[in-house]
């Protein structure tokens, strides 16, 4: 037995035989009745930018985030409509002609993208590499990320929202805030293991 199995073996033996209860009714949405407005406390607690919109004015929105944008990336499956209102260059993220490192570190891009759930009480966003979403590389690199999420993609806590997910196998990003650090002595900085600037829509649906 390598060091491998033997760590699994000792994993499996130590799980416990009866499922371990969940304190706080946690994994139930119900003690939570406004999602919306807790996701968007906790957002704006961690520094996000929050707008909210009917889906029908969506495209108008995005337009005026990204009035001082000359350039967005989009990974392919993001609908055309989002952007109509966009006159800026779109560059979209495809198998046939990925972006490069380069491509999305350039300083007047900002990448735009869906996600797979959105988690109420940590004010979380999951991406699972769908079609919305992308590569994991399309929101780790640029400086500024927008994130478009459906009122109906949010959930109360991680449980509800990995129960969400069509495949939880596949390479999560749990975005919670802009990309930020402390020192020793909790000087903050921003932008360090990803976008320094966070812009949530939140689409009434």
């Amino acid at each position: 037995m390598g060091a491998r199995e033997e760590i699994l073996a000792r994993l499996r033996a130590a799980r416990p035989a009866a499922p371990v209860p969940v304190p706080r009714a946690y994994d139930r949405a119900t003690g939570y009745p406004d999602l919306v407005g807790l996701f968007v406390d906790r957002l704006e607690d961690y520094r996000a930018t929050v707008h909210r919109c009917p889906a029908g004015e969506l495209p108008a929105v995005l337009a005026r985030l990204l009035v001082d944008v000359p350039e967005v990336a989009v990974p392919a499956g993001v609908p055309t409509g989002w952007l109509a209102a966009y006159p800026g260059s779109v560059r979209r993220d495809d198998a046939a002609r990925p972006l490069t490192v380069t491509d999305l570190d350039a300083p007047a891009l900002a990448v735009l993208t869906g996600c797979a759930v959105a988690i109420a009480t940590t004010g979380t966003l999951v991406l699972d590499t769908g079609p919305h979403q992308g590569r994991r590389t399309l929101t780790l690199v640029p400086d500024h990320h927008i994130c478009v999420v459906h009122t109906g993609q949010i959930v109360g806590g991680l449980p509800e929202a990995l129960a969400r997910l069509a495949d939880p196998t596949r390479p999560l990003t749990l975005i919670s805030g802009p990309s930020a650090t402390s020192d020793i002595e909790l000087n903050r900085v921003e932008g360090v293991h990803g976008p320094r600037r966070l812009q949530v829509v939140i689409v009434d649906t």
